[in-house]
């Protein structure tokens, strides 16, 4: 039986050691993958729903107000996920699998717990919910029935999603794709047995989803039963009232604020045109089809940040800073690169996203108008999302946090308000790409800056850590 020691030290090869470029291609491309697989069985669920018999817009229209819910439960995930699995690497990196393994129980006790409550909640709330998120009247049947199915799964999502980093920061990027790929492709070959041949509608979607989800969590609770994970289930150390929880939380509130002000502007989004519009259906079916565009060119570069972490975080808890100012360079380069490839295609050819999504000639014209305004901040995503998951992997909670808020508590919601009452709903489409265009600015200035100093406090921790144990000996 592989010991601790051992797993640990086949962590610290596959980490620290051999050529970076190659290694940041090994861990960043499933990654890319897996988020981009994530975005094709969501937009799978948007293209059938969309093409129902009669009440397809007000399904897509149902679809909209329900995802920053879903959002909700999965920030919940990326709160203990994003926020245990850099902890978990940063101490692998100090030689410390121990507590990186107690972290991983922790994260483990808070899911199930979070996911349980949230389930509950939701389904017992579900009307009054997508009421409150300002869904219009046609569309609020389909919402509650997607929802009320969707909470009974939660706690799979939960744990699939909060779990999976735990799998890539060991530098098993290969594995972690793979949970999200059964999970898509589970969800893909039943979404349209249970809309069209079982005459389901939005109901079968969500059941869809729920199964997929299911599937995905028992791929990946399974790999900590495995010799080559070196995190292992144990009860004692599956405990919520620790001092792991708040190093957990505290890093993980990051991510967490990034989704729930997803959600929150999506929230602000839906109010703005319905009060523009009086309620018209195609507006909001047309922002589900841009959220849709926006997340082609946002997810793969997550995934890209989300691919480096352990890479970051075992290195700066290594306290290699050579290296590690190698790695952030190719990411940045890569992330940039890629983002301007995607953007580019968006800006010119935004009737594609019009013609994949909707039946409706109303929706596909709003989109062509709209979506260049829509989406012409997110150039700069490759800052946005990348280089921010590399600065909660380096363990920087405070300033990851405050670059989140800017970008939509600060800049966009009060953006979105005084353009929708100038502009009507184009002020709507308009602020969202304002936004992540300053946003973008400001956060480049922000992290740029703020590189040097961060390595050179970790290069003084290490020091004085050398010195105490010199001392000691």
């Amino acid at each position: 039986m592989t010991s601790s020691k051992q797993r640990g030290q086949s962590v610290s090869q596959r980490l620290g050691e051999g050529k970076i470029l190659p290694l940041i291609i090994r861990l960043s491309v499933p990654a890319v993958i897996a988020q981009l697989i994530t975005f094709l069985y969501n937009i799978v669920d948007r293209m059938y729903v969309a093409r129902i018999e009669q009440s397809g817009m007000d399904a897509l229209a149902a679809l909209g107000i329900v995802l920053p819910i879903t959002l909700i439960m999965q920030a919940f995930a990326n709160l203990v996920g994003l926020g245990g699995a850099p902890r978990a690497g940063i101490k692998m990196g100090e030689g410390n699998s121990d507590f990186a393994n107690g972290v991983f129980n922790t994260s483990f006790s808070l899911l199930l717990l979070i996911g349980t409550v949230l389930g509950g909640v939701t389904f017992a709330f579900a009307r009054p919910i997508v009421e409150l998120f300002g869904c219009p009247q046609s569309a609020v049947d389909f919402a509650v029935s997607y929802l009320r199915i969707y909470s009974c799964g939660s706690l799979f999502t939960m744990l699939s999603q909060g779990l999976n980093p735990f799998i890539l920061t060991q530098g098993y990027s290969l594995t972690a794709m793979g949970s999200v790929l059964l999970g898509a492709v589970i969800n893909i070959v039943l979404d349209p047995i249970f809309i069209f041949v079982l005459d389901m509608g939005v109901a079968g979607s969500s059941l869809a989803t729920v199964i997929s989800q299911g599937c995905s969590c028992i791929f990946v609770v399974s790999f900590f039963f495995r010799e080559k994970s070196v995190f292992r289930f144990d009860r004692k150390s599956m405990k919520i009232f620790t001092d792991k929880t708040a190093s957990i939380l505290s890093l993980g509130f990051t991510p967490f604020v990034m989704t729930v002000t997803e959600c929150a502007i999506q929230v602000v989004f839906n109010i703005n045109l319905n009060r523009a519009t009086g309620g018209n259906r195609d507006y909001t079916a047309a922002l589900t089809v841009m959220l849709t565009a926006l997340q082609l060119i946002s997810l793969p570069l997550n995934g890209l940040g989300n691919g480096v972490q352990p890479f970051v975080s075992y290195n700066f808890g290594k306290g290699d800073e050579k290296r590690l100012k190698t790695g952030i360079k190719y990411v940045t380069v890569i992330g940039f690169c890629f983002c301007l490839c995607i953007w580019s295609v968006s800006m010119l050819f935004p009737q594609i996203y019009a013609a994949a999504f909707s039946a409706s000639g109303e929706v596909r014209q709003i989109v062509k108008d709209y979506c260049p305004l829509f989406l012409m901040g997110s150039i700069m995503f490759f800052v946005q999302m990348t280089l921010q998951n590399v600065n909660v992997a380096l363990g920087q909670a405070k300033l990851a946090l405050a670059l989140a808020v800017n970008r939509k508590v600060i800049i966009l919601i009060p953006l979105c308000f005084a353009l929708t009452e100038v502009l009507g709903a184009k002020g709507v489409y308009l602020s969202e790409g304002i936004a992540d265009f300053a946003a973008g600015i400001i956060t480049s200035a922000v992290i740029f800056t703020s590189l040097p100093k961060i390595f050179k406090r970790r290069a003084e921790q290490i020091k004085m850590t050398e010195q105490t144990e010199n001392r000691t000996k």
